[in-house]
């Protein structure tokens, strides 16, 4: 089934891509979240007008994204949690507890979007990344200490 993208979608495309996907994913995800629509005549020659405003969205996007990129290279924030005798965690550092970080200094990013390389468990300092606009990494300390 051939669908037209309108938003970016993993694996898939950027928007305005015409891609092929099974019947199923486009009726069940694609469409009913409005990721996708179907790739009628009608539908491709509306999509081609609108490429236009998508473009507009994506050059944003970029710009968006080299901007957080810049802030993310100086930008290094501090998560305390519980930790016992030899500094091991009772827990994790997730990436809500990163996303919460960050929004503390003033950068809003998606936790899905937030990527740890190792499960972090003990006290330290670690390196995360964020997956920007057109598949680049912007990556930036974290600081794990004691509650």
């Amino acid at each position: 089934m051939k669908v037209i993208l309108r938003e970016e979608v993993s694996h898939l495309g950027q928007p305005g891509a015409v891609v092929n996907v099974k019947p199923g994913y486009a009726r069940n995800y694609l469409i009913p979240q409005g990721l996708a629509s179907l790739a009628t005549s009608k539908n491709i020659k509306m999509m081609e007008h609108q490429l236009k405003q998508i473009q507009q969205q994506i050059d944003t996007a970029k710009a968006e994204a080299e901007e957080v990129k810049a802030r993310l290279a100086e930008l290094s924030v501090t998560v305390s949690k519980p930790a016992g005798e030899n500094e091991k965690l009772f827990g994790s550092v997730t990436t809500r507890d990163i996303e919460a970080a960050l929004a503390e200094e003033g950068v809003t990013v998606n936790r899905k979007r937030i990527v740890i390389d190792d499960p972090i468990k003990a006290l330290g300092v670690y390196t995360a990344h964020v997956k920007l606009h057109g598949g680049e990494l912007a990556d930036f300390k974290v600081w794990v200490v004691k509650q």
